[in-house]
């Protein structure tokens, strides 16, 4: 987020203030003027990757989902618990797949695409998710490609003014980004339905953490013992319940 601040607002790393709304979504503090002075962005991290979605005059939330077996249950099973997360309609499309794979892959699209609205008008837990429905569109996504097909039904009704951008990743991570009118914002635009600043949705650029830290300044003084416990972390952390434990030298 310091990145993405300091290259389009060219505020100094520094001088960046990031605070959370009451219900935790980072926004930037900072007094900006001009036509940044609504700026909004959002982070997700799932699987193998940290995702990041900006925009100057819109809402904007985004998550990203890996395709990964339930743990210990089975997919139907799985799929029983998780019932009440999705609409019946939902839940033919994500069944009309012709293997459990394939239902677990398109169960784990639309909780991306749920995910990505609750973040965008940052709220809770405490939403209904069946309040939300989504027509997805195609049913295919192809790598690396963004697509802007999907529509969503708020309490039965089509919002127009809200655009989904997904994109697959790669055979495991799906994203989808959410883009909606600020609340009491004038758009500067006359189309009236919602897009993205540019003509066609940007792509993902992918970053290394040396492109990320290449130009940062340190915001604190550092501190050795928090580097060597941080260094005793696994990498890849399994379950402790398959782990012995032991303890780091």
């Amino acid at each position: 987020m310091r990145k993405l601040i300091a290259e389009k607002l060219c505020i100094p790393w520094n001088e960046i203030h990031l605070q959370r709304t009451s219900k935790g979504k980072p926004f930037l503090a900072n007094n900006v003027l001009g036509i940044y002075s609504n700026y909004s962005f959002n982070v997700s991290h799932q699987g193998d990757y940290a995702v990041l979605a900006a925009e100057p005059e819109l809402q904007v939330g985004i998550d990203i989902m890996k395709t990964n077996l339930p743990g210990s249950s089975s997919i139907p099973n799985f799929f029983h618990i998780m019932k009440r997360q999705f609409t019946e309609t939902e839940w033919g499309v994500i069944k009309s797949m012709s293997n459990e794979w394939m239902q677990l892959d398109m169960f784990h699209r639309h909780w991306a695409l749920k995910e990505s609205f609750l973040k965008a008008i940052g709220v809770g837990i405490g939403f209904n998710l069946q309040r939300i429905e989504f027509n997805v569109s195609p049913l295919q996504l192809e790598i690396g490609k963004v697509y802007k097909e999907t529509k969503m039904l708020l309490d039965g009704d089509e919002e127009e003014e809200w655009t989904f951008e997904e994109t697959r990743l790669d055979d495991h991570h799906h994203i989808a980004v959410a883009l909606g009118k600020q609340e009491g914002f004038v758009q500067k635009h006359s189309d009236s339905d919602v897009c993205s600043m540019e003509p066609n949705p940007p792509q993902f650029t992918l970053l290394t953490f040396e492109d990320l830290v290449a130009s940062g300044i340190p915001v604190a003084p550092e501190d050795s013992a928090y580097w060597d416990n941080f260094c005793c972390k696994q990498e890849s952390p399994v379950k402790q319940n398959s782990l012995s434990r032991q303890d780091c030298l």
